[in-house]
């Protein structure tokens, strides 16, 4: 079971998220605005935080790119926005997935249940590359001894390059392989992880290489050009 936000200032939708939540087994914690689900977040134990974002006091982009600085924790966007530039801006500020409103309440369940399945997969050693260090079954990355915080999808794109050092991946192959064939989205979206994830990988993000027209690649040994 685990712990599920739901931050939605429509109360019929907050209830029927709520009970399908708590069908699949899960507990849930609701808040109407913003600032609200940040307080929760702050004093409670959440395993995701399925996220509105248009609310009053605080919007579900504010919101998110807070969360994200506090937690490493899944985050799943509602909207009733289906433009692209407003998808791109949910990932830029951290999310992991996205649903467009109206939707099916058992899709969202099931795109729960596949996020708390792949946050919590991974083995208990050290993986190392450098001076990054991952542990995979506390999602920890620490680069030069220092602790990084990413978000689910940066951290599954880390894992994927280095268990995969050499390999080289297509911006579709990425997009099949993290988001999921399902995904809405295009190529940009990698790009746009990517970008952000070597920023936080400070001086060790020389290590994911672009390759013109063929995608991106991962070098454990040494550093590439970017």
């Amino acid at each position: 079971m685990a712990s599920i936000l739901i931050v939605e200032d429509e109360k019929n939708m907050q209830d029927i998220i709520s009970t399908y939540m708590r069908r699949g087994g899960h507990a849930c914690l609701t808040a109407d605005d913003g600032v609200d689900a940040l307080m929760l977040l702050k004093n409670n134990p959440v395993d995701l935080m399925i996220l509105d974002i248009m609310m009053p006091n605080l919007d579900g982009f504010t919101v998110c790119k807070i969360a994200r600085e506090m937690s490493s924790l899944p985050i799943i966007l509602l909207t009733a926005k289906s433009a692209e530039e407003d998808k791109l801006k949910g990932y830029e500020y951290g999310a992991d997935d996205y649903m467009t409103k109206p939707f099916s309440p058992r899709v969202l369940l099931a795109k729960v249940n596949a996020l708390l399945r792949r946050f919590s997969a991974g083995g208990a050693e050290a993986v190392n590359a450098g001076k990054i260090t991952v542990f995979p079954a506390a999602r920890q990355v620490f680069v030069d001894g220092q602790e990084i915080s990413l978000t689910h999808k940066e951290y599954e794109l880390l894992s994927l390059f280095m268990a995969n050092p050499g390999q080289i991946f297509s911006r579709e192959q990425l997009l099949n392989r993290i988001w999921g064939y399902d995904f809405e989205g295009n190529t940009r979206t990698v790009d746009t992880h990517i970008k952000t994830l070597r920023q936080k990988l400070g001086s060790e993000g020389k290590r994911i290489v672009t390759l013109i027209r063929s995608g991106y690649k991962f070098e454990a040994s040494h550093g590439g050009r970017v």
